[in-house]
């Protein structure tokens, strides 16, 4: 039998609790602790594209995803009157690339139950809990928790998000920061429904800022705000309470136009907006992804940035070749009976791990550069061009805009069990 290895996965969102289905299911000793007193079900609509609905499917999880699965119908983009300048349907053949609509849209919160309900019985959730720090040898990783108890594991994972405090922690303080600015913030919250269909909708306003909105039930829109561009206002707010976040977002959208004032206006009451968030957009990069006993995946090791598409994707495609590399490399522990072996195995699937995923998040992490124009011509310019494509049927967004087109094939892993199919 393979070695059984004892594993804390710090985070439990999609990423964590993606890699906890696959470590579980090897027979491993998982435990996973999230900060938040329980599951955090909040956030906005997320979608899988290429070999990330591949991996879903290969978890068994195609149904109980469809179950929840969004119904939107495609994006289109609108100008400060609501006429609608361009719209690209959703793709539904299952062939081909996906427009910014997929066919497997999906809340985030709906898809992190999904995983927990797949991995809570074999898997141990503390909630409410951190780490505070750690210390590693050869063999193993002693953690301190913030409650002030400690353990011994055998791997330390990081999935705690593009902020993560275990890369923070792994890396020399000294060292230069991984995370890569885009110049863009964005703000996302929820707000009540408006007439609006089941359909994304884009609008580009004057000073490179721009309003997104999206249906996901009866009752609620997802309202998104994005600036390009540097702020010190919105850099400072960032790191302010959200009261002072909505303040400056108010601000600095009062003028934007189409329907602007209603949003803001929502966004302003916090028993509406409730589940406001705002961050700086940006890309994690790094050399490796693991030091000694510690590794790192999803957003903590290569958040790709909303601006790709393939941010979900990334997640649960890093998770399975994490789990197949150990479950590979661990497999050869046959006839190795001493902890120098089975050390060894561990430092190898690590390398391996970041070796068989890098081309595919160098891929998904190439960007163009990022372009809103800031003029009323500008925008006219856009809005022109992209009825255009639109009318050509060219899909501009799916093909050189979102990062799905990559070359790159889905590993197969021996060692996994096939829980469903990938046709």
């Amino acid at each position: 039998m393979p070695a059984t290895l004892k594993i804390l996965i710090c985070g439990g969102g999609i990423a964590g609790n993606a890699l906890a289905f696959w470590l579980s299911k090897l027979g491993n000793d998982v435990t996973v602790v999230e900060r938040w007193p329980s599951l955090r079900v909040s956030g906005q609509q997320l979608d899988l594209r290429g070999p990330g609905i591949e991996i879903m499917k290969r978890m068994g999880l195609e149904k109980a995803f469809r179950s929840k699965q969004v119904g939107e119908t495609g994006i289109e983009f609108v100008d400060s009157s609501g006429r609608q300048r361009a719209f690209f349907p959703v793709n539904k053949t299952g062939k081909g690339l996906q427009s910014f609509t997929t066919d497997f849209e999906i809340m985030r919160g709906d898809l992190c139950r999904i995983l927990y309900d797949a991995t809570k019985d074999h898997v141990k959730y503390i909630f409410g809990m951190s780490v505070e720090s750690f210390e590693q040898d050869d063999n193993s990783v002693e953690v301190q928790f913030s409650n002030g108890s400690k353990g011994r594991f055998d791997l330390l994972v990081g999935a705690d998000g593009q902020g993560s405090r275990t890369r923070k922690m792994m890396l020399s303080p000294d060292g230069p920061d991984p995370f890569y600015s885009l110049h863009m913030y964005i703000a996302y919250f929820s707000i009540p429904r408006v007439d609006e269909e089941y359909i994304a909708t884009s609008y580009l306003a004057t000073n490179k800022r721009g309003i997104f909105t999206r249906r996901h039930d009866p009752h609620t829109v997802q309202a998104y705000l994005f600036y390009l561009g540097d702020s010190d206002k919105l850099e400072n707010a960032v790191r302010s309470d959200v009261r002072e976040q909505k303040k400056v977002w108010a601000e600095l959208f009062q003028d934007a136009g189409w329907k602007a004032q209603r949003i803001i206006k929502a966004m302003q009451d916090d028993s509406v907006a409730n589940d406001f968030f705002t961050h700086q957009v940006g890309q994690v990069r790094m050399d490796s992804w693991s030091r000694g006993r510690v590794v790192l995946v999803g957003d903590a090791a290569y958040c790709p940035s909303p601006a790709t598409g393939m941010g979900t994707t990334s997640g649960l495609v890093g998770a399975y070749v994490l789990a197949g590399e150990i479950a590979k490399h661990l497999n050869r522990s046959n006839g190795v009976d001493n902890a120098d072996g089975a050390a060894g195995l561990l430092a190898s699937a690590l390398e391996a791990y970041n070796s068989q995923l890098r081309p595919f998040v160098s891929q998904v992490q190439q960007l163009g550069p990022l372009w809103v124009p800031a003029s009323c011509w500008g925008i006219s310019i856009f809005n022109f061009l992209i009825g255009l494509a639109a009318s050509l049927r060219l899909d501009i967004l799916g093909r050189y805009v979102l990062r799905e087109n990559i070359q790159w094939d889905t590993p197969e892993y021996a060692e996994l069990p096939q829980l469903g199919s990938s046709e």
